[in-house]
C-alpha cells in the first residue's frame, strides 16, 4: 500500500473547539478597524467603498457624514451600472456603452460573467450557461470557464475587475478623492472558490477587499441601522443570476446570521430565458419565423424578453413589436413585422416553477434557524427581480408575513457594504455582523466517507478541530482531502483541496493521534490544518481553488490593470491638450477679427503657417500632450508679440 493515505476511522470525535464566534468577530473586526482607521495610515480620512457586483447590475455606496450610506452615481449619473463588458477590437466598454455594443458584436460583449466565477469549464452549471449567451466560452490550462472574444482569453475575474475598476472610477471622479479599499458583496451560498475569484478582481482593479460580504446580510446591515428595527429578519434576495435567502436576529446593533441557504445558479436571467423560450415558441408557431437560426433575430427577441418581464411587472398586459429581417421561413412578407399580445398571467404561469425553485431554501434557511412561519418581524426583499409581483405573493406566502415596505431593491446590498465598510473603519462601533459558514466543511474518511467538521450555519470567523486516526500499522504520513458539501459520501461533494502530513512514527493502526483544525476568518475563506499530537509535526493550507488564477497570473493582471489605467490617464490628458488647442484657435482668430487685418502680411503668413503646422500635428496618430503644449506656447507667444506689435 502507498504510504500517503486518506485519513480514516474517526476516533471519538475529540470535538471540536469552536471559539466563541462573537468575540472572535468582535475582536477581528476592532483589529481591522485599527489597521484601516489609526492616523498613522493614510486610511484615517479614506471613505471604504461598498460594491455591490451583480450579475446584470453593479452598484457602489460609501458611508458619508452622520454614518449614512449614500449610493454614488456613475460616469452616466446612473445609479446602478449594467454588468456588461465590452471587448471587440481590443477596446474595453463597461455598463451602458458596452450594452449599446449587444447589438452590433454580440459575440464580443461579454455579460453574467458572474456566473463563472470560481467555476470549472465542465461544471454543469458553466454548460447550461453556454447556451444562453453569444460569446464563447473555453477552458483554461487549469480547467476553469474563460471568456474568448477576437482570440484572446479573459478570466472571469478579469471581466468582474473591468466592472469594479469603474464603478472605483466613478466615485473618485464624484468624490474627487482617492479610493483604494472596499467592501465587495457575494451571494450567500457563494463556494470557497466563488468568493475567492471576487477577491481577486478586487485586487485586479486595484482595490484592497477588506472584506467579502454575504448579499442578504448587506441588505439586512442597510435596513436594520436603524435600532428600532431589532427582531427577526428574513432576507430574499433574488438578483440577475444568483438567489439567497437568509434568517437573521437583530439586537441592540448585533446583526446575527442564524441560518442561510439558496441557489448561486437561479436568478432573473433564468426567467428572461423561459420568457425568450415561449416568445420563440410563439413566433415560430404563429408565423414561421425561424428566430434561433438568425442571431440578430435571436438577440432582439432576449432584449424584448427583458422589457417585457419588467412591463408586466407594473401592468397586467402588454403588446410587444418585432421587426425581423426577411427570411425564408417566412409565411409572407407581412411575418417579418408581427406584433404579440403578452399577458401577466401568461408570464406567471411561466415563470411559477421557477419561483417554487426559490421556496424550499427559504423553509429549510427556517428550518435550520428554528424559526417557525409567521414568527418572522420583518421581511425583505432585494434584487430587481422582487418586483414581480407573484414573486412578491411567494415570499409573503411562504414566510406567512408583509413584505416589509421603504427597502431600495437595487440599492439595499451596496448600501450594506458600506455600512461594513464604516464599521471596520471604526466609525459604527456600535454595531456588530456575525455571519456564517453557507455549506458544510470536512475531510474524506476511509470508504469515502465525509466527515463534517464545520457544519453550515455554523458562525464566523470560526476555529474548530477534530481527532482523526491511521487505518494501517506503521502508516508514515496521511493526505488529508478537503471536501464542502452536504452528502454522506465525498462523491457527491466538492472537492477543494488537500494536504499532507508526513513523520508519523511507525505506530499500530489507531494509535496516532491526527488533529484536524478548520479555520475561517470573517471573509468566510478557511484555513485547514492537521498535526500529530505526539510529534507536533504540522501542515497547514489556506483552501484554495484546485483551479483559479495563480499568483503571477494574478500580479500579471494588476500590473495590465494599472497600465491600462495610466495609459487611459494619457489619453485622457491629450484629449484635453487637443481641446485646449482647439479652443485657443478659436480665440485667436476672434481677436484677429477684431483687428480688422490691419496686421503685416509677414505676420499672418507666419501665424497662418503655425497653426496650420499645430493643427496637422493635433492630427497624427503619434501626438503627444507634451509636444502638443510646447507648439500652442509657441504659438501663443508668437501671436502675443503680434498683439502687442499691433497696439
Amino acid at each position: 500500500m502507498g504510504a500517503r493515505r486518506n485519513i480514516a476511522g474517526l476516533i471519538s470525535a475529540v470535538t471540536g473547539q469552536s471559539q466563541n464566534s462573537r468575540l472572535l468577530t468582535r475582536s477581528y473586526d476592532i483589529l481591522q478597524s485599527f489597521f484601516t482607521s489609526h492616523e498613522i495610515f493614510r486610511g484615517y480620512t479614506e471613505k471604504i467603498l461598498g460594491i455591490d457586483l451583480g450579475t446584470t447590475n453593479s452598484c457602489a455606496a460609501v458611508l458619508m457624514e452622520g454614518d449614512k450610506p449614500k449610493i454614488i452615481e456613475n460616469l452616466k449619473g446612473s445609479r446602478t451600472t449594467p454588468s456588461v463588458v465590452s471587448l471587440s477590437g481590443g477596446k474595453v466598454l463597461v455598463g451602458e456603452d458596452a450594452k449599446k455594443e449587444i447589438q452590433n458584436t454580440p459575440s464580443g460583449v461579454v455579460t453574467s460573467a458572474k456566473r463563472l466565477m470560481g467555476r470549472k469549464y465542465t461544471d454543469p452549471e458553466t454548460v447550461e450557461h453556454m447556451e444562453t449567451v453569444p460569446y464563447k466560452i473555453v477552458p483554461h490550462v487549469n480547467g476553469d470557464a474563460w471568456i474568448e472574444v477576437d482570440g484572446k482569453t479573459y478570466s472571469p475575474q478579469k471581466i468582474g475587475a473591468e466592472v469594479l475598476r469603474y464603478l472605483k472610477d466613478s466615485v473618485e471622479y464624484v468624490l474627487k478623492e482617492k479610493i483604494t479599499k472596499a467592501v465587495i458583496t457575494v451571494p450567500a451560498y457563494f463556494t470557497d472558490a466563488q468568493r475567492q475569484a471576487t477577491k481577486v478582481s478586487g485586487e485586479i482593479a486595484g482595490l484592497n477587499v477588506l472584506r467579502v460580504i454575504n448579499e442578504p446580510t448587506a441588505a439586512a446591515l442597510s435596513y436594520g441601522i436603524d435600532t428600532s428595527k431589532d427582531g427577526i429578519v428574513a432576507v430574499y434576495d433574488l438578483g440577475g443570476g444568483t438567489f439567497d435567502v437568509s434568517i437573521l436576529e437583530i439586537k441592540d446593533g448585533i446583526f446575527e446570521v442564524k441560518a442561510t441557504n439558496g441557489n448561486s445558479h437561479l436568478g432573473g436571467e433564468d426567467f428572461d430565458a423561459a420568457l425568450t423560450n415561449h416568445i420563440i415558441s410563439r413566433i415560430e408557431k404563429e408565423h414561421g419565423i425561424a428566430i434561433r437560426s438568425n442571431l440578430d433575430a435571436l438577440q432582439q427577441v432576449r432584449k424584448m424578453a427583458e422589457q417585457i418581464k419588467c412591463v408586466l411587472s407594473e401592468q397586467e398586459h402588454t403588446v410587444a413589436d418585432f421587426l425581423f429581417p426577411h427570411t425564408s421561413d417566412a409565411k409572407s412578407e407581412s411575418s417579418r413585422s408581427i406584433s404579440l399580445h403578452i399577458t401577466r398571467q401568461e408570464f406567471e404561469n411561466l415563470i411559477a416553477p421557477l419561483i417554487e425553485k426559490t421556496l424550499s431554501p427559504c423553509k429549510e434557511a427556517m428550518l435550520d434557524a428554528d424559526i417557525k412561519k409567521g414568527s418572522i418581524d420583518n421581511v425583505i426583499v432585494v434584487g430587481g427581480m422582487t418586483r414581480i409581483p407573484a414573486i412578491r405573493r411567494a415570499v409573503e406566502k411562504v414566510f406567512g408575513k408583509a413584505i416589509t415596505p421603504g427597502v431600495n431593491p437595487d440599492e439595499a446590498v451596496a448600501a450594506g457594504a458600506a455600512v461594513q465598510g464604516g464599521i471596520l473603519a471604526g466609525k459604527m462601533q456600535d454595531y456588530l455582523l456575525i455571519d456564517v459558514a453557507p455549506l458544510s466543511l470536512g475531510i474524506e474518511t476511509l470508504g469515502g466517507i465525509f466527515s463534517k467538521i464545520v457544519e453550515k450555519n455554523s458562525s464566523i470567523p470560526i476555529k474548530k478541530t477534530q481527532t482523526f486516526t491511521t487505518s494501517e500499522d506503521g502508516q508514515p504520513s496521511v493526505t488529508v482531502k478537503i471536501y464542502e458539501g452536504e452528502r454522506p459520501l465525498v462523491s457527491h461533494n466538492k472537492y477543494l483541496g488537500e494536504l499532507v502530513l508526513s513523520g508519523i512514527p511507525p505506530l499500530p493502526k489507531g494509535v496516532p493521534k491526527i488533529e484536524v483544525t478548520f479555520e475561517a476568518d470573517a471573509n468566510g475563506i478557511f484555513t485547514v490544518s492537521a498535526k500529530d499530537k505526539e510529534t507536533q509535526i504540522a501542515q497547514n493550507t489556506k483552501i484554495e481553488p484546485s483551479g483559479g488564477l495563480s499568483k503571477d497570473e494574478i500580479a500579471s493582471l494588476i500590473k495590465e490593470a494599472e497600465d491600462a489605467r495610466l495609459q487611459d490617464e494619457k489619453e485622457k490628458l491629450l484629449i484635453e491638450t487637443k481641446q485646449k488647442v482647439t479652443d485657443y484657435i478659436k480665440q485667436h482668430h476672434e481677436i484677429r477679427a477684431k483687428l480688422k487685418g490691419s496686421l503685416k502680411p509677414d505676420t499672418l503668413h507666419r501665424l497662418n503657417s503655425k497653426i496650420s503646422d499645430l493643427l496637422a500635428y493635433m492630427e497624427k496618430s503619434s501626438a503627444t500632450k507634451d509636444e502638443l503644449e510646447y507648439y500652442l506656447a509657441d504659438l501663443r507667444k508668437d501671436a502675443g508679440s503680434a498683439w502687442r506689435d499691433h497696439k
